[in-house]
Protein backbone atom coordinates (compact mmCIF):
# COMPACT_ATOMS: atom_id res chain seq x y z
CA UNK A 1 0.00 0.00 0.00
CA UNK A 2 1.23 3.41 -0.92
CA UNK A 3 0.61 6.11 2.25
CA UNK A 4 1.00 9.68 2.11
CA UNK A 5 1.54 11.52 5.57
CA UNK A 6 1.31 15.47 5.19
CA UNK A 7 2.11 17.92 7.86
CA UNK A 8 4.79 20.59 8.04
CA UNK A 9 7.62 19.27 10.17
CA UNK A 10 9.27 16.06 10.44
CA UNK A 11 12.23 14.40 11.92
CA UNK A 12 14.58 15.84 12.66
CA UNK A 13 12.38 19.03 13.98
CA UNK A 14 11.44 18.46 17.86
CA UNK A 15 7.81 18.15 18.53
CA UNK A 16 5.07 15.75 19.89
CA UNK A 17 3.46 15.76 16.26
CA UNK A 18 6.83 15.37 14.57
CA UNK A 19 7.65 11.99 17.01
CA UNK A 20 4.39 10.41 16.43
CA UNK A 21 4.16 10.92 12.24
CA UNK A 22 8.20 9.35 12.52
CA UNK A 23 6.51 6.37 14.63
CA UNK A 24 3.83 5.67 12.62
CA UNK A 25 5.37 5.86 9.37
CA UNK A 26 8.39 3.97 10.12
CA UNK A 27 6.09 0.98 11.73
CA UNK A 28 4.06 1.24 8.28
CA UNK A 29 7.40 0.99 6.53
CA UNK A 30 8.31 -1.80 8.83
CA UNK A 31 5.25 -3.72 7.54
CA UNK A 32 5.99 -3.35 4.46
CA UNK A 33 4.56 -0.23 2.87
CA UNK A 34 5.76 2.11 0.76
CA UNK A 35 5.64 5.06 2.72
CA UNK A 36 6.11 8.59 2.11
CA UNK A 37 6.06 11.69 4.23
CA UNK A 38 5.50 15.42 2.95
CA UNK A 39 6.63 18.05 5.05
CA UNK A 40 8.34 21.85 4.34
CA UNK A 41 12.01 22.05 3.95
CA UNK A 42 13.56 24.94 6.39
CA UNK A 43 15.11 26.37 3.65
CA UNK A 44 14.62 27.35 0.10
CA UNK A 45 15.14 23.84 -1.59
CA UNK A 46 13.43 21.22 -2.15
CA UNK A 47 14.68 18.26 -1.62
CA UNK A 48 13.96 14.07 -1.25
CA UNK A 49 15.49 12.19 1.58
CA UNK A 50 15.17 8.02 2.61
CA UNK A 51 14.84 8.10 6.28
CA UNK A 52 14.70 4.69 7.75
CA UNK A 53 12.81 3.22 5.53
CA UNK A 54 10.89 6.55 4.78
CA UNK A 55 10.96 8.85 1.57
CA UNK A 56 10.75 12.27 3.11
CA UNK A 57 9.66 14.84 0.62
CA UNK A 58 10.92 18.20 1.97
CA UNK A 59 9.47 21.50 0.02
CA UNK A 60 10.90 24.34 -0.31
CA UNK A 61 9.71 27.06 2.32
CA UNK A 62 8.95 30.65 1.20
CA UNK A 63 7.58 31.93 4.35
CA UNK A 64 6.29 31.06 8.23
CA UNK A 65 3.20 32.86 8.86
CA UNK A 66 1.76 32.30 12.65
CA UNK A 67 3.65 29.08 12.69
CA UNK A 68 2.51 27.51 9.92
CA UNK A 69 5.34 27.57 6.87
CA UNK A 70 3.89 28.72 3.12
CA UNK A 71 5.16 26.75 0.57
CA UNK A 72 4.43 26.83 -3.16
CA UNK A 73 6.68 23.70 -3.95
CA UNK A 74 3.91 21.65 -1.78
CA UNK A 75 0.90 21.52 -3.29
CA UNK A 76 3.10 20.94 -6.67
CA UNK A 77 4.75 18.35 -5.07
CA UNK A 78 1.19 16.53 -3.96
CA UNK A 79 -0.11 16.72 -7.33
CA UNK A 80 2.35 14.27 -8.38
CA UNK A 81 1.45 11.71 -5.70
CA UNK A 82 -0.45 9.49 -6.27
CA UNK A 83 -0.83 7.48 -2.71
CA UNK A 84 -3.83 4.81 -1.78
CA UNK A 85 -4.41 6.57 1.55
CA UNK A 86 -3.34 10.49 2.46
CA UNK A 87 -3.33 10.63 5.87
CA UNK A 88 -2.97 14.47 6.78
CA UNK A 89 -2.38 15.84 10.36
CA UNK A 90 -4.73 18.59 11.04
CA UNK A 91 -4.27 21.29 11.99
CA UNK A 92 -2.26 22.62 8.70
CA UNK A 93 -3.94 24.53 6.01
CA UNK A 94 -1.59 24.51 3.65
CA UNK A 95 -1.81 20.84 3.47
CA UNK A 96 -5.06 20.33 3.61
CA UNK A 97 -5.64 23.14 1.10
CA UNK A 98 -3.69 21.30 -0.96
CA UNK A 99 -4.86 17.59 -0.90
CA UNK A 100 -8.46 19.09 -1.05
CA UNK A 101 -7.49 20.98 -4.53
CA UNK A 102 -4.98 19.03 -5.75
CA UNK A 103 -4.65 14.96 -4.09
CA UNK A 104 -4.93 12.57 -5.65
CA UNK A 105 -5.24 9.86 -2.63
CA UNK A 106 -8.22 6.93 -2.81
CA UNK A 107 -8.62 7.41 0.41
CA UNK A 108 -8.39 10.42 2.98
CA UNK A 109 -7.52 10.12 6.82
CA UNK A 110 -7.18 12.96 8.83
CA UNK A 111 -5.66 12.61 12.57
CA UNK A 112 -7.56 15.68 14.14
CA UNK A 113 -4.68 16.74 16.72
CA UNK A 114 -5.90 20.03 17.75
CA UNK A 115 -8.53 22.69 17.54
CA UNK A 116 -7.98 25.80 15.85
CA UNK A 117 -8.38 28.36 18.88
CA UNK A 118 -5.81 31.80 19.32
CA UNK A 119 -5.71 32.04 15.74
CA UNK A 120 -9.29 33.75 15.39
CA UNK A 121 -9.13 35.39 12.01
CA UNK A 122 -7.16 32.37 10.40
CA UNK A 123 -10.05 30.48 11.96
CA UNK A 124 -12.90 33.05 10.82
CA UNK A 125 -11.09 32.51 7.05
CA UNK A 126 -10.22 28.87 6.94
CA UNK A 127 -13.23 27.51 8.25
CA UNK A 128 -15.53 27.33 5.55
CA UNK A 129 -12.60 25.11 3.27
CA UNK A 130 -11.95 23.09 6.84
CA UNK A 131 -15.32 22.10 7.17
CA UNK A 132 -15.17 20.43 3.47
CA UNK A 133 -11.81 19.10 4.02
CA UNK A 134 -12.99 17.43 7.16
CA UNK A 135 -16.57 16.48 5.03
CA UNK A 136 -14.69 15.15 2.41
CA UNK A 137 -12.40 12.75 4.46
CA UNK A 138 -13.07 8.92 4.86
CA UNK A 139 -12.08 8.96 8.38
CA UNK A 140 -10.97 11.18 11.19
CA UNK A 141 -9.23 10.30 13.82
CA UNK A 142 -9.18 11.45 17.46
CA UNK A 143 -6.75 10.28 20.76
CA UNK A 144 -9.98 9.76 23.09
CA UNK A 145 -13.45 9.93 22.91
CA UNK A 146 -13.74 12.95 24.99
CA UNK A 147 -12.33 14.57 22.08
CA UNK A 148 -15.05 14.05 20.08
CA UNK A 149 -17.47 15.09 22.92
CA UNK A 150 -15.60 18.38 23.58
CA UNK A 151 -14.99 19.94 20.16
CA UNK A 152 -17.54 21.46 18.50
CA UNK A 153 -15.65 20.73 15.31
CA UNK A 154 -15.79 16.91 16.00
CA UNK A 155 -19.13 16.85 16.76
CA UNK A 156 -20.23 17.83 13.81
CA UNK A 157 -18.32 15.11 11.93
CA UNK A 158 -19.07 12.52 14.70
CA UNK A 159 -20.03 9.93 12.39
CA UNK A 160 -16.69 10.05 10.34
CA UNK A 161 -14.73 9.71 13.70
CA UNK A 162 -12.87 6.96 15.43
CA UNK A 163 -10.81 6.57 18.56
CA UNK A 164 -7.05 5.90 18.34
CA UNK A 165 -5.01 6.75 21.20
CA UNK A 166 -1.77 8.38 20.55
CA UNK A 167 1.47 5.17 20.84
CA UNK A 168 4.47 5.10 21.71
CA UNK A 169 7.80 3.30 21.15
CA UNK A 170 8.18 1.29 24.49
CA UNK A 171 12.24 -0.05 24.07
CA UNK A 172 13.50 3.03 24.87
CA UNK A 173 11.93 3.14 28.02
CA UNK A 174 12.87 -0.62 29.21
CA UNK A 175 16.12 0.29 30.68
CA UNK A 176 17.12 3.88 31.43
CA UNK A 177 20.12 5.14 32.98
CA UNK A 178 20.71 5.59 36.30
CA UNK A 179 19.43 8.48 37.98
CA UNK A 180 22.90 9.69 38.14
CA UNK A 181 23.10 10.14 34.31
CA UNK A 182 19.57 12.30 33.76
CA UNK A 183 18.82 15.92 34.45
CA UNK A 184 16.59 15.26 36.95
CA UNK A 185 19.84 13.91 39.28
CA UNK A 186 20.25 17.91 39.86
CA UNK A 187 17.31 17.13 41.87
CA UNK A 188 17.85 17.02 45.69
CA UNK A 189 14.48 18.30 46.74
CA UNK A 190 11.65 16.47 48.44
CA UNK A 191 9.74 16.16 44.70
CA UNK A 192 10.37 16.26 41.19
CA UNK A 193 8.57 17.53 38.26
CA UNK A 194 9.11 17.27 34.69
CA UNK A 195 7.88 19.29 31.72
CA UNK A 196 8.90 17.86 28.27
CA UNK A 197 7.65 19.94 24.95
CA UNK A 198 7.40 23.31 22.94
CA UNK A 199 7.50 26.35 24.86
CA UNK A 200 4.78 27.99 23.21
CA UNK A 201 1.69 29.55 24.44
CA UNK A 202 -0.82 26.60 24.44
CA UNK A 203 1.63 24.84 26.73
CA UNK A 204 0.41 26.21 29.98
CA UNK A 205 4.00 26.44 31.53
CA UNK A 206 3.29 29.80 32.98
CA UNK A 207 0.17 28.20 35.22
CA UNK A 208 2.95 25.14 36.03
CA UNK A 209 5.95 27.31 37.17
CA UNK A 210 3.10 29.85 39.25
CA UNK A 211 2.30 26.34 41.09
CA UNK A 212 5.66 25.84 41.69
CA UNK A 213 4.76 28.90 44.52
CA UNK A 214 2.62 26.30 46.37
CA UNK A 215 5.34 23.64 46.61
CA UNK A 216 8.23 25.30 48.45
CA UNK A 217 10.48 22.25 48.58
CA UNK A 218 10.08 21.15 45.21
CA UNK A 219 11.96 21.85 42.15
CA UNK A 220 10.91 21.57 38.28
CA UNK A 221 12.88 20.20 35.07
CA UNK A 222 11.77 22.00 31.54
CA UNK A 223 12.89 20.37 28.44
CA UNK A 224 12.30 22.03 25.60
CA UNK A 225 13.00 25.27 23.66
CA UNK A 226 10.43 27.90 22.33
CA UNK A 227 9.32 31.25 21.71
CA UNK A 228 7.78 31.19 24.83
CA UNK A 229 11.73 30.84 27.04
CA UNK A 230 12.74 34.12 27.50
CA UNK A 231 8.93 34.97 29.15
CA UNK A 232 8.66 32.05 31.29
CA UNK A 233 12.35 32.46 32.46
CA UNK A 234 11.56 35.86 33.51
CA UNK A 235 8.26 34.74 35.13
CA UNK A 236 10.17 32.39 37.40
CA UNK A 237 12.38 35.20 38.29
CA UNK A 238 9.46 37.44 38.73
CA UNK A 239 8.43 35.23 41.38
CA UNK A 240 11.47 34.43 43.01
CA UNK A 241 11.35 30.79 42.22
CA UNK A 242 14.06 30.84 39.22
CA UNK A 243 16.20 28.75 41.90
CA UNK A 244 13.80 25.77 42.01
CA UNK A 245 13.37 25.92 38.16
CA UNK A 246 15.99 24.38 35.55
CA UNK A 247 15.47 25.31 31.96
CA UNK A 248 17.85 22.59 29.97
CA UNK A 249 16.38 23.20 26.79
CA UNK A 250 16.19 20.48 23.80
CA UNK A 251 18.22 17.03 24.38
CA UNK A 252 18.32 14.15 22.70
CA UNK A 253 15.50 11.25 22.31
CA UNK A 254 18.11 9.06 23.87
CA UNK A 255 18.12 11.06 27.00
CA UNK A 256 14.40 11.09 27.46
CA UNK A 257 14.07 8.01 29.25
CA UNK A 258 16.49 8.71 31.83
CA UNK A 259 14.89 12.00 32.77
CA UNK A 260 11.23 10.39 33.01
CA UNK A 261 12.55 7.20 34.89
CA UNK A 262 13.92 10.17 37.14
CA UNK A 263 11.15 12.74 38.07
CA UNK A 264 8.48 11.76 40.90
CA UNK A 265 6.06 13.57 38.49
CA UNK A 266 5.51 14.31 35.10
CA UNK A 267 3.33 17.50 34.34
CA UNK A 268 1.12 18.28 30.90
CA UNK A 269 -0.26 21.57 31.74
CA UNK A 270 -1.82 22.17 28.21
CA UNK A 271 -4.01 25.18 28.52
CA UNK A 272 -5.83 24.57 25.43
Amino acid sequence: MNILHIYKDYFPVVGGMENHIKLLAEAQAARGHNVSVLVTSHDHRTHIETVNGVRVIFAARLATISSAPISIALPQLLARERPDIAHLHFPYPLGEAAQFFFGHARKVVITYQSDIVRQKYLRVLYAPLMRRVLARADHIIASSPNYIRTSPTLRAFESKCVVVPLGIDPTPFENPLSRSESHASRITHHASLLFVGHLRYYKGVNYLIEAMRELPTARLTIVGSGMMERAWKNLARDLGIESRIVFVGEVPDAQLPDDYAACDIFVLPSSE
